[in-house]
């Protein structure tokens, strides 16, 4: 199945601008979503859907399952009241999954089989964690074509990123006793046909195994179609992310010729050379030690006061 199957949800009864001055494209963990507690500040629920409302397209580009976007974000944002007709856009699981919402509730999800993880490998996965790391992480059952594991809470994070390391090895180990060719970070270990088809990619709170076709760049394409579908072409981009793989969207959006500007909530890890306008916390006069949700809800706040949302 592919973006351009996509639309997902009944036709709105009313319709949003068809080129809206700003589209949102949110990566969830740390933008949205505390990396620390994994809930959704209401502050930041009510700002999403403030936009949403005034007519700003918002579109969620996460690794996260449609599950965890249902139960975090949709479930939240009916409660305070999306108007009806508002559809809301969520691409899942770095692209392999989307599916979009109403005050009504969710549409069709939509998973690109040519993307998942072999079923026996993730299998093998869920034993080893069960086996030999589950008092660090936990096996996420949500996804649909990932393979992931995540940090318990209560896990202190040096303890969980020590242990990390070691369940990532094993993770490529078992790669290779899959006949599978993988690549994590600059580590890469061909199959025998000297070809690399998935990914070990390691976050401040969890591992993703997926294929190498995955990634925020995949998202962005999504999204740009799901709005297609429905007749929209915003003037403009707003990108917000938490890690240096989120400046994919902003990319491939530059790349296709659609203005847009990156914001980064965790500058921490260095702020790379793009050739599109790159914000932080500290454009809206912020100290260094506002990041993650706390940056992301106050360019939320920001734009929807400068709407007058």
């Amino acid at each position: 199945m592919t973006a351009s199957q996509a639309p997902a949800v009944s036709a709105p009864a009313a319709h949003p601008p068809a080129a809206p001055p700003l589209a949102l494209l949110l990566d969830v963990d740390g933008p949205v979503a505390s990396p620390v507690t994994r809930n959704v500040k209401p502050e930041i629920i009510d700002d999403l859907v403030a936009l949403a409302a005034a007519g700003i397209p918002v579109v969620f580009n996460t690794g996260r399952s449609d599950a965890f976007i249902r139960e975090q974000v949709m479930e939240p944002m009916i409660a305070a009241g999306i108007p009806a007709g508002t559809i809301i856009h969520a691409v899942c699981e770095k692209g392999a999954v989307w599916f979009s919402f109403t005050s009504a509730g969710p549409g069709p999800i939509h998973v690109d089989r040519e993307l998942a993880v072999p079923a026996a490998y993730g299998d093998d996965v869920r034993r080893m964690v069960a086996e030999d790391y589950a008092a660090h992480m936990f096996f996420d059952e949500t996804k649909r074509a990932m393979v992931s594991v995540e940090q318990h809470i209560g896990v202190p994070s040096a303890d969980y990123l020590a242990e990390q390391k070691l369940f990532d090895a094993d993770a490529v180990d078992l790669m290779a006793r899959h006949g599978l060719g993988v690549v994590r970070l600059d580590h890469h270990a061909p199959n025998f046909d000297d070809e690399v088809d998935y990914r070990v990619d390691p976050t401040i709170i969890s591992t993703d195994i997926e294929s190498v076709r995955l990634g925020k760049d995949l998202g962005a394409s999504r999204a740009v179609e799901l709005l297609a579908a429905q007749g929209i072409i915003p003037e403009a981009w707003r990108t917000v992310g938490d890690s240096r793989t989120d400046y994919a969207m902003a990319d491939w959006l530059h790349h296709n010729d659609h203005a847009v500007k990156h914001v980064d909530v965790r500058p921490a890890d260095g702020i790379p050379a793009k050739p599109y306008t790159i914000l932080t916390a500290g454009d809206l006069g912020l100290g260094e030690s506002v990041i993650h949700d706390d940056a992301g809800g106050a360019f939320l706040r920001s734009w929807r006061e400068a709407l007058g949302a």
